[in-house]
């Protein structure tokens, strides 16, 4: 009897995953409330709270620059930025939490090391033409990344993108506005431009995830619609559209095997140290440890603003109830 019902419950799981892909194969939209797999739930969770997490992390390279921006316009410009970055992890905690996950369980796990941030925001920002580095090559990725993720499959995340994006466009066009002053203007600052080139390249790189042999996730992913392209697919546009805008800046890419291949109608280029990514991965990148330590001081400093809304939320629900 007790076999009979496994088999029976595994059956209607079957079934269940299988009319689930079927709606996924439509194009249809997953909501909160729809059954989903577990295996769906989590990746998404952990795809967005990392994407969330990175948005906060982003902040903290930027802030860095703000009171030491060369004009009222360029910090005005910055510090608009930021508060865009913070607005996108809001919206993403948000999305997050529709799939049963606290913004406080988020927080923990990345505190704790179980939930990472892009790879990129442990790296330093030395000069201010880094900022035009971050704005031009790093949001440049982002929106490679993420543009496709409008048509995600699960809806709050997808929608949540749209946003996002729209915002992420004008801040690629601010960091390359940057590049383009100060490789116009003297020898020293397009110096200090190349330099910054030379330094977010193959990072930038690095955004995409791991080559698509190496990438554990992308398969199943793709089939569920949370992911659109492959991590190769994206690293390739992405040097495809870039390696022109460096030409047009007077820069140079710093690949020496760069080159155009007439064959693919693609540029070859160089993959980047997997051996390096995979060392900030694991927390040994230049500056891991002062993000995460900025992180956890803001946590605790935050702590009396979370007991203090907790308590008046509890407050208002007690009165509530008293006056029912």
């Amino acid at each position: 009897m007790y076999a009979q019902l496994v088999k029976s419950e595994a059956a209607e799981e079957t079934e269940q995953d299988r009319a689930f892909q079927e709606r996924i194969d439509r194009k249809e939209k997953i909501e909160p409330k729809d059954w989903m797999p577990e295996g769906y739930r989590k990746t998404l969770i952990r795809q967005i709270g990392q994407h969330a997490h990175s948005e906060i992390v982003g902040q903290l390279p930027e802030g860095n620059w703000i009171t030491r921006a060369p004009t009222l316009e360029r910090k005005a410009i910055l510090l608009a930025k930021v508060q865009d970055e913070a607005g996108h992890g809001l919206y993403l905690y948000c999305a997050a939490e529709t799939l049963g996950i606290s913004r406080d369980e988020m927080t923990e796990m990345l505190l704790d090391g179980r939930m990472k941030y892009s790879s990129i925001f442990n790296y330093p920002t030395l000069t201010w033409a880094d900022m035009g580095a971050v704005g031009w090559l790093v949001d440049g990725a982002a929106i490679m990344n993420q543009v496709p993720l409008q048509r995600t499959s699960y809806g709050p995340y997808a929608r949540a993108m749209v946003r996002i994006c729209k915002e992420e466009s004008f801040h690629q066009r601010q960091g390359f506005d940057i590049m383009m002053k100060m490789a116009q203007g003297t020898t020293a600052q397009k110096k200090m431009a190349q330099d910054a080139l030379d330094r977010f390249w193959f990072p930038s790189l690095m955004m995409f995830g791991p080559s698509d042999k190496d990438s554990v996730h992308s398969a199943q992913s793709m089939a569920w619609k949370i992911k659109m392209n492959t991590n190769d697919e994206l690293r390739q546009k992405f040097v495809d559209q870039t390696v022109p805008q460096a030409e047009y800046l007077g820069l140079t890419v710093p690949d020496p095997d760069l080159r155009w291949n007439e064959e693919t109608g693609h540029y070859d280029f160089t993959e980047p140290d997997w051996s390096e990514f995979m060392d900030v991965i694991k927390g040994n990148g230049p500056c891991n440890a002062d993000r995460i330590e900025a992180r956890k001081k803001a946590w605790d400093d935050g702590a009396w603003v979370r007991e203090g809304l907790m308590a008046h939320a509890e407050k208002r629900r007690a009165a509530r109830v008293a006056a029912q």
